[in-house]
């Protein structure tokens, strides 16, 4: 059996997440977005909760195509408030609203892509942390990250919401070190 990293199991769609997507280097500027958007849905839940629930907000949110959520309103707010397969929270929604419109702008001027991964110098931060208790809910550059989205007009994107997104697109490889991921995530980043 392989070793994983502690929190990856025991249920299958958790098993696979973890060996086939999370950490993975992550560099499409419209999957980045969708990725943060459901870290933000994630806030005070579970990530099984979400990931659970992914194909539906897919669905919900029209693919997670922020040029046609940019142009949502109060009718789709009421809406999505009454799709039993989201997370009913009408200031999440309304972020998610606000953050196409905000991605739109970024993206254009930027990149949203290059705008995160210029913290990186575009090459995944590679932590050796040798347990789960040893990972950190945030870090110094998360934090700063965070204030720099929330700048930009960004919401739902605290320290600990954006620290989860770096490890789960892999811009930052948190794979504990006898993982049998970390070394193949690891050899994924781009040089």
């Amino acid at each position: 059996m392989e070793a994983r990293c502690g929190w990856a199991g025991p249920e299958p769609i958790y098993v696979g997440y973890h060996d086939t997507e999370w950490g993975v280097p992550e560099y499409d500027a419209r999957t980045l977005w969708e990725k943060l958007i459901l870290d933000g849905f994630q806030a005070g839940l579970s990530w099984i909760t979400i990931l659970k629930k992914r194909e539906n907000f897919r669905k919900a949110f029209a693919g997670f195509d922020p040029d046609i959520i940019a142009d949502w309103g109060e009718a789709d707010v009421v809406r999505l408030l009454k799709d039993p397969g989201i997370i009913r929270h009408r200031g999440k929604i309304e972020a998610t609203i606000n953050n196409a419109r905000v991605f739109q702008m970024v993206n254009t001027r930027d990149g949203f892509d290059q705008f995160l991964w210029k913290y990186f110098d575009g090459i995944p931060l590679q932590n050796t942390w040798a347990t789960q208790a040893d990972v950190p809910p945030f870090t110094p550059l998360s934090t700063q990250i965070s204030k720099d989205l929330k700048k930009e007009g960004f919401k739902f994107c605290g320290p600990t919401i954006v620290y989860a997104f770096l490890e789960a697109t892999g811009l930052v490889n948190d794979h504990i070190v006898t993982c049998h991921r970390h070394a193949e995530c690891a050899r994924l980043a781009r040089r």
